[in-house]
């Protein structure tokens, strides 16, 4: 107790948990089904992919260059509508905009996802639909790897609906 009120000194102010027992309850349920579901296989990975803004290295006839990029996570160059994104030993190339209304995508860090600010299409790193008004997964780009790098030809696009067994080729596997 301090010597001028009657609260104690330390009311927990910042605690994780929170000051008071509702608070405690409340945080000590989230864990709990958070626990749950990764004993079931079904929480996100903890770890949180990253998102960066790149250019590409050159731009020749065969497509769009860029270096595979170290981490997981995505990298997005506006100036050629690509999103480039490395996820679980694969590199994927994707058009920025969400296949429902062409709106640009953006990277929810959070989540570890893709997702579309307009209607809330959500989309897994590998570009599969997740949910909201969109009816496929996200359109891929035709890319190979070139020594250190991949190339993307951001003229050869697949939809998923139409061009299901060329999107699920298109896919830089680095393993």
């Amino acid at each position: 107790m301090n010597e001028t009120s009657d609260k104690p000194e330390h009311d927990c102010v910042g605690c994780p948990i929170g000051p008071n027992r509702r608070d405690f309850l409340q945080d000590a349920a989230v864990i709990g089904v958070a626990g749950f579901l990764a004993s079931l296989g079904l929480a996100r990975p903890a770890a949180a992919l990253t998102v960066t803004m790149i250019e590409a290295l050159s731009r020749g006839k065969r497509g769009v260059s860029y270096d595979i990029p170290a981490g997981d996570g995505a990298q997005i160059d506006k100036d050629n509508e690509v999103i480039l994104a490395r996820w679980q030993n694969a590199v994927y190339a994707f058009n920025l905009s969400c296949p429902h209304q062409r709106t640009a995508l953006r990277w929810n860090e959070s989540a570890s996802q893709f997702q579309c600010p307009k209607h809330k299409s959500k989309y897994m790193p590998d570009g599969e639909l997740i949910s909201g008004r969109a009816t496929r997964g996200m359109d891929r780009l035709a890319i190979q790897r070139s020594g250190a790098g991949v190339i993307v030809d951001i003229d050869m696009m697949y939809r998923e609906d139409e061009n299901e067994s060329e999107w699920k080729a298109a896919v830089v596997r680095l393993t």
